[in-house]
């Protein structure tokens, strides 16, 4: 069977130890083996062995391996993205302060305060379209016109004011009027941008995190026989996790069993 698509980091952790009798007659503490079977399980189907599947016999878990890696790996800086973007200043400056550039869902919604509404054109202009095309409230309506800004700015920052007031009233009273203001904020939502700006980060991250794993935890390294079983010899007494490094599987999940003997 063809294994294509990630389903797991590790197997199981396994333990190396010896009963007093694998104690040589020297003294010396003799090395062990592991043995185990793995076998796939596609969607709706049967068990079946992982055939030649390479399984590694690592002296540390992987996600641990990994936080180790991902320290000394630089991570996208966000900062920078942001700037990238072709939206608002103030908009920027919200993203920048709250380290989030994924404009949608409810723990976006969340965030927004009525400062923010008011304070930044896109958040603003969105929360404005919703209210305004919801019949079931009563939603203020500005008094002060576009031409008022050049013929008369006193009377256009009073009556801008007095709009914004009133918003901030209506927020009050209805704190959760902000939700959905993101549906009307999808083009120039940034999220999948970043996601995919930062796709190159996870890459790294596994090539770092594979080749950190094979460099300095690696204790055996086997491939699984057309049964789907493998093993490892000639292993000290210790601790040690058995892991695919993430290596992908096709649409499924691995079930194992596992065996340990002496040599």
């Amino acid at each position: 069977m063809k294994l294509s698509s990630r389903v797991l980091f590790f197997l199981f952790s396994v333990l190396i130890f010896f009963a007093p009798g694998a104690v040589a007659q020297s003294g010396t503490v003799q090395n062990g083996a592991v043995q185990f079977t793995a076998r796939i399980t596609p969607a709706g189907g049967v068990d079946e062995p992982v055939r030649s599947f390479p399984f590694y016999l690592l002296r540390k878990s992987y996600a641990d391996i990994q936080k180790e890696a991902a320290a000394n790996l630089p991570a996208s800086d966000m900062n920078a993205f942001i700037d990238t973007l072709e939206v608002s200043a103030p908009l920027k400056a919200w993203m920048k302060k709250n380290q989030c550039v994924n404009l949608s869902g409810e723990e976006f919604t969340k965030r927004l305060k009525i400062d923010d509404i008011l304070g930044v054109p896109e958040f603003f202009s969105a929360y404005v379209e919703r209210m305004t095309t919801d019949a079931s409230v009563s939603f203020p309506n500005p008094k002060y016109k576009p031409e008022d800004k050049v013929k008369d700015p006193e009377k256009y920052d009073r009556l801008k004011k007095q709009y914004y007031d009133a918003i901030r009233v209506f927020f009050a009273q209805h704190p959760k009027s902000a939700d959905g203001i993101d549906f009307s904020m999808e083009e120039i939502n940034p999220g999948h941008k970043w996601e995919i700006y930062r796709s190159k980060d996870q890459s790294d991250l596994d090539e770092h995190t594979s080749e950190l794993a094979q460099g300095s935890y690696l204790a055996a390294r086997t491939e699984t026989d057309l049964q789907g079983d493998g093993s490892m010899r000639g292993i000290p007494p210790g601790s040690y996790w058995i892991s695919s490094l993430n290596i992908s599987a096709a649409r499924a999940k691995f079930g194992t069993s596992s065996r340990r003997t002496r040599n």
